[in-house]
């Protein structure tokens, strides 16, 4: 049975961010998943009090969450790579597990960062290894594990293939490090032109996480063109039985309009299936 979360930084967006949590709930979501929802590395105390009592309110819990990026949409796009940031990188992992700490968090998504101009990829490298191993012993310390995904997109992000994520996860393991795992972004994949049921096969064993939105477009499962709910199929048989993240743009803006494919049930820990006859 399939349990999927809502994005909270992408769904509910008719509501502030502070009340998306409880939206979510209204929706039948047990579950949820926001980006780094502050300015800095490091918060106010007030702040993350706020997102806390957001979430424990509404009676959600947030099983993922992004860890700082930097500017996201700019020339960051994470900061887990750049060298000189590892200790604003290691200020925001440790605000991250003592916030998630307090919300049942369960991953964190480290984004790797662009190339830097006139910057070796293998010194970017160097530096990713270290501050995920930091990352790790810090997410260890509650359960959680760290994810780490492909993205798409004219940004300079270096990691565009299940192949290119799969290469800095075993690093990190084979460094002793077992709790980092792969988000498995269908959406990123299919943008930048991946075999996705290949790259399922690929990554079976280490897919931490799945996200899904379709394409083109990026909106809810049955506005674009992808068979999410044979790429679904393919992940569980790779004995996958974690949450599957709801990362679109709901066509038309309206967030519960969009949600029609999904049957209530599947939005419970409890989990349950897609509706085959509107999601390939």
């Amino acid at each position: 049975m399939t349990r999927f979360d809502a994005n909270c930084t992408f769904l509910f967006k008719e509501f502030d961010l502070l009340e998306r949590p409880a939206a979510a709930k209204r929706s039948g979501f047990d579950a949820i998943e926001i980006r780094w929802p502050f300015e800095t590395a490091t918060p106010e105390t007030s702040e993350m009090d706020a997102i806390i009592a957001a979430v424990r309110n509404s009676g959600t819990e947030l099983i993922s969450l992004n860890l700082f990026a930097g500017d996201l949409d700019g020339p960051d796009c994470g900061i887990v790579s750049w060298p000189g940031r590892e200790t604003e990188f290691r200020s925001a992992v440790s605000n991250a597990v003592a916030l998630g700490e307090q919300v049942g968090t369960i991953m964190f998504n480290a984004l790797y960062g662009n190339a830097i101009p006139g910057v070796e990829p293998e010194a970017q490298a160097a530096t990713a290894r270290e501050n995920l191993a930091f990352a790790s012993r810090a997410a260890e310390g509650i359960g959680a594990t760290i994810l780490i995904e492909p993205m798409s997109g004219p940004k300079p992000y270096p990691l565009r293939t299940a192949s290119d994520v799969l290469s800095v996860v075993d690093d990190v393991r084979m460094a002793g490090s077992s709790n980092i795992a792969m988000l498995f972004d269908i959406f990123h994949l299919a943008n930048n032109g991946e075999d996705v049921p290949a790259a399922i096969g690929a990554a079976a064993g280490r897919i931490g996480h799945v996200q899904i939105a379709d394409f083109p477009g990026r909106g809810e499962p049955g506005s674009g063109e992808l068979p999410i709910a044979s790429f679904l199929t393919a992940i569980e048989s790779t004995g996958y039985d974690g949450w599957v993240g709801l990362e679109y743009n709901p066509t038309g803006g309206d967030t519960e309009a969009s949600l029609g494919w999904l049957p209530l049930g599947a939005r419970s820990r409890k989990g349950g299936t897609m509706q085959e006859s509107t999601v390939r």
